[in-house]
């Protein structure tokens, strides 16, 4: 139905055009010769849906749609009937907003239609607008990449609005919003200045230093803070992969002997029957992955067979996947069975999987674990039997779900160590290219060594600050642009 109308509007949109004569109020800015317009609310049937227009005949497209002289006052919702230019034919009673440029979210002369959200509107305003002249249909992100041309954002901060369009869980949300509110952005400028004001130094010194017309200790500031922005780098790259797994999802492995209640779990966590539930060993036999919402982060949630010897062909190959899937999780949930720890399968399980995860160095990098014990509604009061050498390790019934707050409390924790608390700290880089951009500055001032050759340190200055000019935006190629406005829905 949708992709009806906007085929429909696009049509419209190459019919007979003339030239407007009216000229835009706004800064032009670059690409604006034509003006785009586009569905901006969610697609399908609602209250009220939002059509909008970028460009230079946005004020002339909203003359001719409303049948007025005047445009209604700037920012301000007036309510105006909307006709068919060619018929004269009423389509809708709209509120219409006027946004003349630069004060608007592309930099252009902007209007918005707030009409009924039923298809037969939404149809008939598309078409009308593109059968104005100078006026044709937007492509995906292009209203983005229009407020990107005209300054209105940086990289860094689109990146962020795409990922606030995509965030499906409160940390999500979070961290895009830090990054669209330009704290990582504001960062990348103030390192830029750093090296700026460095190289400017080096420079001078090349150029002058001779002359004795410098100040004595130049060379010397710019060596201290060029090193102590080469700790921040390292510092911020070393945080990089919990940026990304707080876009992308970290991934959760659910692991144990066969009916430790792995599936069972895994139902509870994802709220939904992900896996089957059985009393006979070896019902799972292949992983199964579901991305859910744990405490807020996301999570790519494994269901894995159980781990055990001497079984049939089919589940060995599920045990191999499983193992598998342990070496590439973030995080482990070690499931046992509470009523049967001193069983075979249970000691080996603790003295592989639980103790060899537990010998690593504790770093940001390694794998985290935590070991549940399931079925504790069978346990005495007294608990679990009397094991010294058991870790630290949290009860829960996955029948009658007593323990389960604590665990996700748990998990909350080490999420927000494995993804980053976006509501603290640094901004975290969440894209490869955030990554790529420091690395490759931080590789570029290895080369500054000014004692050997000021030439050189001065060129190594300018690499690298042209890695951090790059992560904002500035000098982009237009191929890393159209992969990251691709990401844009049409309508923004």
């Amino acid at each position: 139905m949708w992709r009806g109308l906007w085929t429909l509007a696009a049509q419209a949109a190459r019919g007979p055009r003339r030239l407007c004569t009216r000229r835009s109020s706004g800064a032009a800015g670059p690409g604006s010769g034509a003006t785009i317009f586009a569905l901006s609310s969610g697609q399908g049937r609602c209250g009220i849906a939002v059509i909008r227009t970028s460009g230079p005949s946005s004020g002339h497209a909203l003359r001719i749609l409303t049948a007025v002289r005047d445009l209604p006052p700037a920012r301000h919702a007036s309510l105006r009937l909307l006709s068919d230019p060619r018929s004269g034919e009423p389509l809708d009673r709209a509120l219409v907003l006027w946004f003349p440029g630069p004060r608007s979210f592309t930099g252009e002369d902007c209007v918005e239609f707030h009409v009924h959200g039923g298809p037969a509107v939404v149809s008939g305003v598309l078409q009308a607008l593109g059968s104005v002249p100078g006026l044709r249909p937007a492509e995906a992100g292009e209203f983005t990449r229009r407020a990107f041309a005209n300054g209105k954002l940086n990289l860094t901060e689109v990146e962020g609005l795409a990922d606030l369009i995509h965030a499906e869980t409160e940390a999500q949300r979070r961290q895009a919003l830090r990054q669209l509110d330009g704290e990582l952005g504001h960062l990348c400028r103030g390192w830029a200045e750093t090296l700026t004001k460095a190289l400017a130094h080096v420079e001078a010194y090349i150029d002058f230093g001779e002359d004795d017309n410098l100040e004595e200790g130049v060379l010397e500031q710019a060596d201290i803070e060029v090193r102590a922005l080469e700790v921040a780098l390292g510092a911020h790259l070393r945080d990089a992969r919990r940026g990304q797994r707080l876009r992308s999802g970290a991934h959760v492995v659910v692991t144990g002997p066969p009916n430790a209640g792995k599936s069972s779990l895994v139902n509870l966590l994802s709220r939904k029957p992900v896996s089957i539930v059985s009393p006979e060993p070896g019902t799972t036999r292949d992983v199964l992955e579901t991305p859910v919402d744990l405490a807020g982060f996301p999570v790519l949630l494994s269901d894995t067979a159980g781990l055990r010897e001497g079984v049939g062909p089919v589940e060995q190959e599920g045990v191999r996947r499983a193992r598998e899937r342990l070496e590439q999780a973030d995080l482990i949930l070690a499931m046992l069975d509470a009523s049967d720890l001193a069983s075979p399968s249970s000691c080996n399980f603790l003295a592989t999987v639980v103790a060899s995860v537990g010998a690593q160095s504790p770093s940001d990098s390694s794998q985290r674990l935590l070991l549940v014990l399931n079925k504790s509604d069978l346990l005495s009061p007294e608990g679990p039997g009397p094991r010294p050498d058991l870790p630290p390790h949290l009860l829960l019934s996955c029948l009658t779900g007593e323990g389960l707050d604590g665990l996700l409390e748990a998990l909350r924790k080490e999420l927000a160590a494995v993804c980053g608390d976006p509501s603290t700290g640094s901004p975290l880089l969440t894209r490869a290219r955030h990554q790529h951009h420091l690395q490759g500055c931080l590789d570029a001032l290895s080369h500054y060594k000014p004692s050997k050759d000021l030439a050189l340190a001065a060129e190594a200055l300018r690499v690298a600050r042209g890695h951090l000019t790059r992560l904002t935006g500035g000098g982009g190629t237009e191929e890393i642009l159209d992969i990251i406005f691709r990401d844009f829905c049409v309508g923004k």
